[in-house]
C-alpha cells in the first residue's frame, strides 16, 4: 500500500525535494499538521504546490496518511520529526515559499518559555529556508505567545508583517473549530521574508 509517510534515508543532511516529491512544485510547510484539515483543503486547493506536514505523534500521520490516500493526493508527504530539528536540518536553504504554523504549543509557564517554537534561533533557520518573499503564516489562541511571536519575528528585522490569509471554514484546524466554539479569540499574523 501506498503511504505518504516519508522516512529520509539520512536524517543529518538536507533533504532533495526532487526525491521527496514525483513532480518538482514550490514547496510549504505545515507544521504541526495534527489531524490535517487544513493540510488537506491547501494540497487540494493549490495542486501546483507541493505540501509536507510534519508531525510527532505518528497516530496522527497514520490517520492523515488514510485521508491523503482515500481522496488520492499525490503532492503530500507527512514526515514524524521534532519541528524545529526539521527545519534546522533537513529543510534546504531558499527552498521553501510557505511555512503555516497553527496553534504552537504556548508552553504558558514562564519556567517553561525556553521550550517555546518561536526563539530567535528557530526565526533565524525560517529566514534561511524561505525563498525570497516567502511566508510563515501563524495562529494561536494564547495572546501572550501570540505578542511574543511578533515580537520575535519583528526582532530579525527579516520579516515584514502582512495582513493575515483568510481561510475558508474546512481550512480550519480542530483546535481552532474548538476555540470558535467555545468563543475564545483566535489571533492571526502573516510574515513576509522581506529581501
Amino acid at each position: 500500500m501506498r503511504t505518504a509517510i516519508y522516512k529520509p534515508t539520512n536524517w543529518l543532511d538536507p533533504l532533495d525535494w526532487r526525491a521527496v516529491f514525483d513532480e518538482p512544485r514550490p514547496i510549504e510547510i505545515d507544521i504541526g499538521c495534527g489531524k490535517g484539515a487544513f493540510l488537506l483543503w491547501a494540497a487540494q486547493a493549490r495542486p501546483q504546490h507541493n505540501f509536507v506536514g510534519v508531525e510527532r505523534q505518528l497516530a496522527r500521520l497514520r490517520k492523515v496518511d488514510n485521508k491523503i490516500q482515500r481522496l488520492g493526493l499525490h503532492n503530500v508527504r507527512l514526515i514524524r520529526i521534532e519541528a524545529s530539528y526539521f527545519v534546522s536540518k533537513l529543510v534546504p536553504k531558499q527552498s521553501v515559499v510557505a511555512y503555516h504554523i497553527f496553534f504552537p504549543d504556548p508552553w504558558p509557564k514562564r519556567r517553561h518559555h525556553s521550550r517555546r517554537l518561536f526563539n530567535a534561533t528557530f526565526v533565524g533557520e525560517l529566514v534561511q529556508t524561505l525563498a525570497k518573499r516567502g511566508v510563515v503564516n501563524v495562529v494561536s489562541d494564547d495572546a501572550d505567545y501570540y505578542t511574543h511571536i511578533r515580537e520575535v519575528m519583528a526582532a530579525s528585522t527579516r520579516f515584514s508583517a502582512e495582513p493575515p490569509e483568510t481561510l475558508p471554514a474546512e481550512a480550519k484546524t480542530e483546535f481552532e473549530s474548538v476555540f470558535l466554539t467555545l468563543g475564545k479569540e483566535v489571533y492571526r499574523a502573516r510574515f513576509v521574508r522581506s529581501d
